[in-house]
């Protein structure tokens, strides 16, 4: 099947398959995804920052190059049965040995059919959807209170303009306790093409509200020119532009759990073409509205019953001359 290509995420008329959406980004991240020349891996000293939403959140460090890491062959940890793959590196060059026990994971998945994962923080997917998955698990902080973070760029759509960065917020936190945003990038108006997460990272591997981090992420601005991998499915799909916006995520505040509980981290993000998933209401929560919005309404209808028959009670009754 031939399908028109736009720059992007776009694919015209038809979406690609899982397996399809799955190889392209086996060639494109890290590599592709992260990073443009420096491709990096962040790491900040928060000790003596009491602002949570300073930027930077505090001193940086020297980054880690994704282009010095080595990395793990691809085809060790390919899972057709799950439509999963994991890019697992260290430094090549690590004098210091921070990563002599330690490593920087991506985890890419595609889906047959709209569910959600068991893990937190459980975005909805569908069948033209991959998750990423960034696990930062045993490298050794440079600080008592180091925050890490990526950098993070995105391919341009059809007009010069970088993709629109949106905010949702929903009172409904059933499958990621205590967070109410959901965060997004849309390619185009129509959209084309989409990346959401929500703004959380975990401090541990079962990623519950104990060890629910907050996650910022930067304003959108122009990259410097960046070269696609080689690859002829990135080409195909991408298309031989180079520009790029880019946009900074780090991860945890200065206070409160982070990556020096367990030394691990973890963040998911969600890809994919058109538009994105939309989440509706849980039962959890419609169960709770009902019973907001219906308990006044029968003790309207009960004192009003009780009225009705008492009044009568007493209309029956006759006087005595």
């Amino acid at each position: 099947m031939r399908c028109s290509v736009e720059r992007g995420w776009g694919w015209g008329r038809c979406a690609p398959s899982p397996l399809l959406l799955l190889t392209l980004l086996l060639f494109a991240a890290p590599f592709g995804l992260l990073g443009e020349e420096t491709r990096q891996l962040l790491e900040f000293d928060s000790t003596n920052v009491s602002d949570t939403a300073a930027e930077p959140p505090g001193r940086p460090y020297p980054p880690y190059s994704l282009a010095d890491f080595s990395w793990n062959n691809i085809t060790d940890s390919l899972d057709p049965a799950t439509l999963s793959a994991t890019f697992q590196g260290h430094p090549v060059n690590d004098p210091t040995r921070t990563f002599a026990n330690g490593s920087l994971a991506f985890r890419v998945q595609a889906f047959s059919r709209s569910s959600r994962p068991a893990q937190s923080p459980r975005l909805l997917h569908t069948a033209d959807t991959c998750q990423l998955e960034v696990a930062l698990v045993g490298a050794s902080p440079r600080g008592n209170r180091s925050l890490f973070g990526l950098e993070v760029v995105a391919t341009l759509g059809q007009g010069p303009d970088c993709p629109s960065m949106q905010e949702q917020h929903s009172i409904d936190d059933e499958y990621a306790p205590a967070v109410f945003q959901l965060d997004q990038l849309l390619w185009g108006s129509l959209p084309s093409g989409f990346a959401q997460w929500r703004p959380v990272a975990y401090s541990q591997k079962q990623g519950d509200r104990a060890s629910a981090l907050p996650c910022h992420a930067s304003p959108l601005h122009p990259a410097l020119a960046c070269p696609l991998p080689q690859s002829p499915i990135v080409r195909a799909f991408f298309g031989s532009q180079n520009n790029f916006c880019a946009f900074n995520l780090t991860f945890g505040a200065s206070t409160g759990p982070g990556y020096w509980d367990q030394h691990y981290l973890s963040w998911s993000m969600l890809l994919g073409v058109g538009f994105p998933p939309v989440d509706s209401l849980s039962p959890l929560v419609l169960g709770i509205m009902a019973v907001a919005l219906g308990a006044p309404g029968l003790m309207l209808l009960g004192g009003g019953l009780v009225l009705l028959l008492h009044h009568k009670k007493y209309s029956e009754y006759q006087s005595i001359n």
